[in-house]
């Protein structure tokens, strides 16, 4: 069966997190958009992080693994959006996780507004559990490309990736 959905890559650095990184993993894995090519990239982490990504690339064929020398954080992306595939890219630190229709519903504004840039809210949460919500909101959600740099360097955003497609 043909997917006609767009492929939406997901690259996710992966580095000293092996306490967060399967409940990351799973809130990517479980979402509802399933047309994804999600890339962990191991950035030389020294705990069991590897063998870790490699376990998920096992269970789901939709996981690529990259094993490099530790780089940082934008070099770890860097060495993924390399190998993407996807006709979009979203980026999921490693210790964050994301709600299970996200990548859907960024799909869904890009589709009703012609837009080439979907934006959404987000929350922190505190060690305490303490949950906080973040709007961060450009044109109802949506920007095309050029207008989206602009609101950029005037600093109208706060220069997370996370969040967007």
């Amino acid at each position: 069966m043909m997917n006609n959905q767009p492929k939406i890559s997901v690259i996710v650095p992966v580095y000293k997190v092996e306490k967060f990184l399967d409940r990351c993993v799973e809130s990517i894995v479980g979402q509802t958009y399933k047309n994804l090519e999600i890339i962990l990239v191991d950035d030389g982490s020294p705990d069991n992080c590897p063998a870790m990504c490699d376990k998920w690339a096992e269970k789901d064929g939709r996981i690529k693994v990259i094993h490099k020398e530790n780089g940082g954080v934008s070099s770890a992306r860097n060495a993924a959006l390399d190998i993407a595939s996807g006709d979009y890219i979203g980026f999921v630190d490693s210790d964050d996780w994301i709600e299970p229709d996200m990548y859907e519903s960024l799909m869904m504004r890009i589709d009703e507004t012609g837009k080439d840039i979907a934006v959404c809210s987000y929350y922190s949460i505190e060690v305490s559990g303490e949950r906080h919500d973040c709007r961060c909101v450009a044109d109802k959600d949506t920007v095309c490309k050029d207008d989206y740099f602009r609101f950029i360097v005037l600093g109208g955003d706060g220069g997370y990736i996370w969040n967007r497609l």
